[in-house]
C-alpha cells in the first residue's frame, strides 16, 4: 500500500514548506532628522547667579504629529537622549498599561474624608501616573513635585510606615502579621495611618 506524501515525509515536508514558501516582509522605518540650535539664556527670578535656561524650537510638523497640543508634555532622560512625548491622562495611562498586562495598583491618598492624591503605580516597569485632587499642596502625596520618580514613590510609601529603625519594629511587624519590613505590605495592613496626622491610603489591585 502506497503511503501518502504527508505521512511519508511527516514534519520534514511541513518545515520545507514553511522555509521556501512563507513570505517574510521587512518594514523599514525612516527617522527624520534635523539640526537645531540650542538657545541659552540667563535664568531670572530667584534662580542662582550662574543659573541658565535652555530653549529649543521644535518643528511644527513634529509637534502636530505627536499631538502636543496642550501646554504640558512629558520629558524624560535615559542618560543619552531627551525624549518628548504627550502627557497621558490617568485613564490613558491605565488603558495603555492594562493592554500590556502589567501589574498595577491604584493608591488613593486621603486626609480624613478628602481625597488628596490618586496614584496608579506600574510595578512591572516602575512608572507612575499621579493626579492631585486638592489645592493644598502640603496634603498631597508629593507636594510640589509634578513628576515623581519610582524612588519618590517608594519614599512616600515608607513615610506612611513606622521607621525601620524604630525600637520594637520586629514585634510590631509580628503583630500586624508582616514577615519583613516592606512598606507596601505594611500599608496593606495599616492603610498608611500614622498617629501624627489624619491621612491614610486606600489600595486597589487592578486586574
Amino acid at each position: 500500500m502506497k503511503k501518502s506524501r504527508l505521512s511519508y515525509f511527516g514534519s520534514l515536508d511541513f518545515l520545507l514548506t514553511i522555509r521556501y514558501e512563507y513570505d517574510i516582509i521587512f518594514m523599514v522605518i525612516v527617522m527624520e532628522r534635523r539640526i537645531a540650535k540650542l538657545i541659552v539664556g540667563k535664568a531670572g527670578g530667584t534662580a542662582g547667579k550662574d543659573s541658565k535656561t535652555y530653549k529649543l524650537s521644535l518643528p511644527s510638523k513634529w509637534v502636530a504629529e505627536l499631538g502636543l497640543t496642550e501646554s504640558k508634555m512629558e520629558i524624560s532622560f535615559d542618560g543619552e537622549r531627551i525624549i518628548i512625548s504627550p502627557q497621558l491622562s490617568m485613564d490613558e495611562f491605565l488603558e495603555k498599561k492594562q493592554s500590556l498586562d502589567h501589574k498595577l495598583i491604584k493608591f488613593e491618598f486621603y486626609d480624613g474624608e478628602i481625597l488628596c492624591t490618586q496614584i496608579i503605580a506600574d510595578f512591572t516597569d516602575e512608572t507612575l501616573s499621579v493626579k492631585d485632587s486638592t489645592d493644598h499642596i502640603v496634603k498631597t502625596a508629593f507636594g510640589k513635585n509634578e513628576a515623581p520618580t519610582w524612588e519618590d514613590f517608594q519614599s512616600f510609601l515608607e513615610e506612611r510606615c513606622l521607621p525601620r529603625s524604630r525600637s520594637g519594629i520586629r514585634e510590631y511587624l509580628e503583630t500586624i502579621d508582616v514577615e519583613a519590613y516592606d512598606p507596601l505590605e505594611i500599608i496593606k495592613k495599616t492603610s498608611g495611618r500614622m498617629a501624627e496626622d489624619n491621612q491614610w491610603i486606600k489600595l486597589e489591585v487592578i486586574q
